[in-house]
């Protein structure tokens, strides 16, 4: 199939181009910077230059394209400020992204789209030892900021599913880690002897190793049915403690740095809700089922191992 992705040199698009490639897919990538052009072409894809929250420039840039599926993978995790608001770029390109992103499949012939969608859209609370799936209540908001990624996620999704004439479907990815995704932020944020740990117990969650999300989309792009949802997750859910403690060990970093909850609170107030709040434990069997696609990296440890 021929693919117009967007979102191809971040931490998941670069590992998906080499996978797409793999699997003899054809590749034309949305990319904004010019200079990351090379990035696309040594995994052997082509480019256009366009901002995907520009939908003028971008239909302009697809013009003359054909492609058979959209794959909407654009995030901006590190142009992300401390305090998340209303305008974060992330939060942007879920929501007016996908609309222009759906502009462009129309106009390049696409009649599937796959896009990136997050567990926390289940809500960010303490959801106990049940392991949630796909049939769980999705979009719930908490009344905190970070109802604003819950929200992003819902859009996306309620977007693709409904769109006239394309096929829809939803990865609903765990916390990355990997190459240049979370594990990599906190690690930087560590060696520089940031405050990252809450005092006491923290959240438990669901997470995923790049190159797994990578291979979970292409699955999805191939077997996928339309308008449905899959958890891209690994088998082993993790304490954000544990999580922080394996990639400081990995990495060789100092130990993360303890500090008093209220703290995070009025720092961050986002990572607060994700460390402190949340307790989600989510199940990949469906994609398992469905798809044929399960993790390499069937924990955290094992990824780092592997990075």
């Amino acid at each position: 199939m021929k693919v117009l992705l967007a979102g191809a040199t971040g931490a998941i698009g670069l590992p998906l181009l080499s996978a797409l490639a793999a699997s003899g897919h054809e590749v034309v990538a949305v990319i904004r910077d010019p200079a990351k052009r090379g990035l696309v072409t040594d995994r052997g894809a082509s480019a256009v230059i366009a901002d995907v929250l520009d939908r003028d420039a971008l239909l302009r840039a697809v013009d003359g394209q054909a492609a058979d599926v959209v794959m909407h993978q654009a995030t901006a995790l590190r142009k992300a400020s401390r305090k998340l608001r209303p305008d974060d770029p992330t939060i942007a390109l879920r929501e007016r992204g996908t609309a222009h992103l759906l502009d462009a499949a129309r106009a390049v012939g696409a009649h599937r789209f796959v896009t990136q969608s997050l567990i926390t859209g289940y809500g960010y609370l303490d959801h106990g030892a049940r392991v949630l799936t796909e049939d769980d209540e999705f979009g719930v908001r908490v009344g905190t900021v970070a109802d604003l990624v819950t929200d992003s996620s819902v859009a996306t999704e309620r977007q693709v599913f409904a769109a006239e004439g394309i096929e829809g479907i939803a990865l609903r990815y765990g916390m990355f880690y990997g190459k240049n995704a979370f594990s990599d932020l906190f690690a930087d944020a560590m060696r520089k002897r940031a405050p990252v740990l809450p005092r006491g117990e923290t959240g438990t969650t669901s997470f995923i190793h790049v190159n797994d999300a990578a291979a979970a989309a292409v699955a999805a792009m191939e077997h996928g049915g339309a308008g449905e949802a899959y958890n891209i997750v690994d088998d082993q859910p993790m304490s954000w403690r544990d999580f922080l403690t394996a990639v400081a060990r990995a990495h060789g970093t100092p130990r993360p740095v303890v500090t008093p909850r209220w703290l995070i609170r009025l720092a961050v107030p986002y990572l607060g809700c994700l460390l402190i709040d949340t307790t989600l434990r989510v199940s990949h069997a469906k994609a398992t089922r469905d798809l044929g696609w399960t993790p390499v990296c069937a924990s955290v440890p094992d990824g780092l191992k592997a990075r």
